[in-house]
């Protein structure tokens, strides 16, 4: 099958003007509904999203939990080098001969009694030795070794949530890249395409980077928070109170910043997508916005987007970047309170002085995890808004599936009957009421008509882009709906009058509408290209058929472009050919030659031929003029110029000779 992707516009009902909602030249797109967050709903749907990783899940978390013990231990053990550095030098100021307790109680003695039991709660203290250095030394050794280790499982925990993260989202661009060819045309001429584009690449990269960011730094920082804790009343229980004092505040605080946040993020998100949409269009439509001198309108409005986008970002940014420093006000106090009583408790002997160092660093341990939790949810909100937009699009509604046990097509003869068919875009609006039309097989039916008559509204309902909404229509006498839309497709050749060319060479694109099974050898590919007048100018290019095109093909004409899906169209050599205003791009000339050659290709073939230039379905089979989606004349050229109908007013309209006045007596 040879198809443009970009299927014709619809016909718009008697009445209702064309395009899609908020969409033209100069249109925003259709902005998605500004609804309020559902945070848990999507969290938990996206954590099922990443339910086959779960294995990998687990890994990550056995690596956290291993190098946030380590990491944890780490402290304690430091704050034994402490005491070691720190008895050795007390030791060193003491007489040297006495034993620790005969130096205690001759402190005792002189009343020096907070001295005292500072002295007698030492460990390792010797009067008149320095520091062990030796003792010291091993201390260092156990401490770098389990900085070492708790940084290698760090690192093997990073990179198993790195893969566990990729694969998640390749999945779930999968699913949106299904879903995409799941959707009915009629859903995706409501949207504007900047707006799908943004879901399908800026709101899935922010749920990957977000997730990136926030999995395994969640696992750890939840994992530290709870070994830190059980280190802290291991150590003092009154000193681990005195921390979780300002845990409360934290945790009311981070709630009050993320409720005021969160909308702000779904506002930011939703002003992206209107944003692109814009830009997309306005880029697409460069030439008609230059020509039509709306730069300052399409500026105009740029600026109204950006603006709206600024002051959703601006909000969204401020409320959430407010959560870290007032969290660093709070770990801050926390210092000060463990600070002040850790030295009381030091001075009257209660704790060592590497017990109150290990956890003053257990204090900030503590904190820093709880920061880049609060600090977490504002990536969190805004990687959750997003995922939201992305799941909004997996749920949209969906062409009706494919029968279970479709008919099968064999040798296709091109018969088609639209029997008793009616079709309305919009409901209690109808456009098409119980139309008949047969296309004969090797048939060519010309479809004529002004304007929103519905003649591409045929075309859509035959290549089941649209669904009927009464009647049917037959491929031989087989119910298109009993078909799978590939294997009916795949028996269709199209060309549209908007050309659609992708990035890659021209013979590429020419062979981009032939059937996997069929062989088309370097002559018929040769034939075909000669038939459609695409060889001579090819020939022209410096790489000939290896010529790379871009995505808007700028290299080539309008003619050439649509003589190459012409030429597509043929390669694909389909049972039944669309032509929908084929040659509309392409110069008299070149149009009598095409025209040529595609009444040879049209033979043993049905052929549904849409045109304004009605010279150039004069030799068409039938031709059939349609008016507010009915069917008000059919017949041959020159049987319905005689009867001097809509068909004769139309072509008179095109033809007749304009009048004139103008001419003066001597001109």
């Amino acid at each position: 099958m040879s198809t443009d992707r970009a299927t014709t516009r619809p016909a718009a009902p008697a009445g209702r003007p064309m395009g899609r909602p908020g969409g033209g030249p100069l249109g925003m797109g259709g902005a998605p509904a500004a609804k309020a967050l559902d945070f848990r709903g999507s969290l938990r749907r996206f954590v099922v999203v990443m339910r086959p990783e779960r294995t990998r899940v687990v890994w990550l978390t056995l690596c956290g939990i291993v190098s946030v013990a380590l990491t944890v231990v780490g402290p304690k053990i430091l704050g034994e080098a402490t005491n070691v550095i720190f008895a050795g030098v007390v030791g060193q100021n003491l007489p040297a001969g006495a034993t620790t307790d005969e130096v205690v109680q001759g402190l005792r003695a002189a009343g020096d009694t907070t001295q005292a039991d500072m002295l007698a709660s030492m460990d390792g203290v010797v009067p008149g030795q320095g520091v062990d250095f030796a003792r010291l030394g091993e201390i260092l050794g156990w401490v770098l070794a389990i900085y070492v280790g708790a940084f290698l499982f760090g690192w093997l925990q990073s990179r198993i949530m790195t893969v566990a993260v990729q694969n998640t989202m390749r999945r779930l661009r999968d699913d949106v890249e299904a879903k995409l060819h799941r959707i009915p045309l009629s859903h995706v001429d409501k949207q504007a395409r900047g707006e799908i584009l943004s879901r399908v690449t800026n709101d899935i990269d922010n749920v990957a980077q977000t997730t990136t960011q926030t999995l395994a730094q969640l696992v750890t920082s939840v994992l530290t928070v709870v070994g830190v804790l059980a280190m802290m009343f291991w150590i003092s229980w009154v000193l681990a109170l005195v921390a979780l004092v300002t845990v409360p505040l934290s945790v009311v605080l981070t709630m009050q910043i993320a409720k005021r946040s969160q909308p702000q993020f779904v506002a930011q998100w939703a002003a992206t997508g209107r944003l692109n949409a814009h830009v997309e269009e306005m880029f697409t439509g460069h030439a008609l916005v230059k020509v039509y001198g709306h730069q300052a309108a399409a500026a105009e409005t740029f600026a109204r987007e950006n603006d709206a986008l600024y002051d959703a970002s601006r909000r969204s940014q401020f409320i959430s970047g407010t959560m870290q420093p007032s969290m660093g006000f709070l770990a801050n106090l926390n210092y000060v309170l463990v600070a002040v009583i850790g030295g009381l408790r030091v001075a009257s002997g209660q704790l060592s002085i590497g017990d109150v160092q290990a956890f003053i660093q257990y204090s900030r341990q503590f904190t820093q995890p709880l920061t880049q939790i609060a600090s977490m949810m504002n990536l969190l909100q805004s990687g959750v808004a997003s995922a939201e937009r992305v799941f909004e699009l997996l749920d949209a509604p969906e062409q009706e599936p494919d029968p279970t046990d479709p008919e099968r097509l064999g040798t296709v003869q091109g018969r088609v009957a639209f029997e008793d068919v009616s079709f309305s875009y919009v409901p209690d609006e109808p456009l098409i009421e119980h139309l008949d039309l047969v296309a004969e097989p090797g048939r060519t039916v010309a479809i004529v008509g002004p304007t929103g008559a519905g003649k591409t509204t045929l075309v859509n309902l035959l290549m089941r882009f649209y669904e009927v909404d009464g009647g049917r229509i037959t491929l031989d006498g087989v119910d298109t709906r009993a078909l799978t839309r590939h294997d009916l497709r795949s028996r269709i050749g199209m060309v549209l009058q908007d050309t659609w060319l992708f990035k890659g060479t021209i013979e590429e694109n020419l062979r981009y509408g032939v059937r996997d099974d069929a062989d088309v050898d370097a002559d018929a590919f040769l034939a075909a290209t000669r038939a459609t007048h695409v060889d001579p100018f090819v020939r022209t290019l410096p790489d000939g058929y290896d010529t790379l095109l871009d995505d808007e093909a700028t290299s080539l004409s309008a003619g050439e472009k649509q003589l190459l899906t012409i030429a597509r169209a043929f390669l694909a050599d389909p049972e039944i050919l669309v032509l929908d205003e084929a040659t509309s791009s392409v110069d008299t000339r070149t149009e009598v030659l095409v025209q040529q050659a595609m009444n040879a290709l049209r033979v043993g073939r049905t052929s549904f031929v849409i045109a304004h230039r009605l010279s150039t379905i004069r030799d068409a089979d039938l031709i059939v003029v349609m008016e507010h989606g009915r069917i008000v004349e059919q017949g041959d050229h020159d049987t319905l110029l005689a009867a001097g109908g809509a068909y004769a007013r139309l072509y008179a309209s095109q033809f007749a000779a304009p009048l004139t006045d103008d001419v003066e007596d001597g001109d």
